[in-house]
């Protein structure tokens, strides 16, 4: 049994101290669902004063990137050990960082074998644009994604890897996959690919999450499918009723 993972990804908002404030709100309906996985991601800015806010809540924390190098002239990056001493979590690959801040699958590689060897959990992001969409390129994309981005990686670490379907032209749009079509790419596309990697058996024990446009009213779709295993969620993530809402929803 896969247990349910809902991660709110919080991107590039909220103070110290506005995070603060969301975070107290929130807890006293999160801590009360422990049959779901919960783990909030906000800016680095706020993961020392979170990680305090969120001790014994049994609520993780994540960081929304890192680098891979363990230090050295990389003026602007974090190093993984830095991440570490905060959170149990750190997104890697996000679709965002790809197309923004030219990451590869080279170095979506390199974060998830650093994230592994200091004990994190990467929650690892895929999906296709909407000209590969439109252009029926969905499988062999993602396909390609998670044989280069998972090179080299044994089974034993594949076990600790969360997998993060984000259709990019489901992210912020509004115009979020059909629950039938998400759970069919889970299904079809990512699961196989994993399993080409690490085998059948390993590859059903791992969470497989839906990200874009998820939502209070329309998070119960996705958890209802059989991949489905949670949700990366985005701006509801930042509304503590609809943050609430959909942690409910993921209980099995």
């Amino acid at each position: 049994m896969r247990k349910p993972l809902v991660a709110g990804n919080w991107k590039m908002n909220k103070t110290v101290e506005q995070a603060t404030s969301l975070v107290q709100e929130m807890l006293p309906g999160l801590k009360k669902i422990n049959e779901v996985e919960r783990v909030i991601c906000p800016p680095f800015t706020s993961l020392v004063t979170l990680s305090v806010a969120l001790a014994g809540s049994g609520v993780g924390l994540g960081a929304q990137t890192m680098h891979w190098e363990a230090s050295g002239a990389f003026t602007g990056e974090v190093a993984p050990q830095m991440v570490k001493e905060f959170c149990q979590y750190v997104i890697i690959g996000h679709s965002e960082r790809r197309q923004y801040f030219a990451e590869t699958d080279e170095t979506v590689n390199k974060k998830v074998k650093a994230a592994l060897a200091i004990g994190l959990t990467p929650i690892v992001c895929v999906g296709e644009s909407l000209a590969q969409y439109e252009a029926g390129e969905t499988k062999a994309l993602v396909n390609h994604q998670i044989s280069e981005g998972f090179k080299g990686i044994e089974a034993s670490d594949a076990t600790k890897i969360v997998v993060a379907y984000e259709p990019i032209w489901a992210i912020g749009t509004g115009k979020a996959a059909t629950s039938e079509g998400a759970n069919a790419v889970l299904r079809d596309a990512i699961r196989p690919a994993m399993a080409q990697l690490w085998g059948k058996s390993t590859a059903e024990g791992i969470r497989i999450l839906y990200g874009g446009s998820v939502n209070a009213a329309n998070a119960a779709e996705y958890f209802h499918q059989s991949d489905i295993d949670g949700a990366l969620v985005g701006g509801a993530s930042l509304k503590v009723a609809d943050f609430t809402a959909i942690v409910e929803a993921a209980r099995p």
